[in-house]
């Protein structure tokens, strides 16, 4: 059987639930409704800053969940869609 290596590339990646700055590829899939954010009353910060603690993603295989501590990745041609810690951090490093 043929074995492959996954090739080098660089994405970005947001992790839900415990960051508040989005960034811009995150604030205009959810401008575009191509990602639904929820928030729990717990979650909401009383400085008006939003944060959400669970997100829904359109992707091609249809729309996929997102629950708190998972990430959501910007792949190489702009597609959007979750992946669980574990696999997130077995897989990416941070790129400085």
């Amino acid at each position: 059987m043929t074995k492959y290596r996954k090739k080098p590339v660089v994405i970005e990646a947001f992790q839900v639930g415990y960051e508040r700055c989005l960034p811009d590829w995150l604030d205009e899939a959810i401008t575009r409704n191509d990602v639904i954010t929820h928030c729990s009353y717990e979650t909401q910060p009383f400085d008006n800053v939003p944060k959400f603690d669970s997100a829904d993603i359109k992707t091609l295989e249809g729309t996929m969940h997102a629950q708190k501590s998972d990430y959501i990745i910007k792949g190489v041609q702009g597609e959007l869609y979750p992946c669980k810690p574990d696999i997130f951090e077995a897989t990416y490093e941070v790129v400085e």
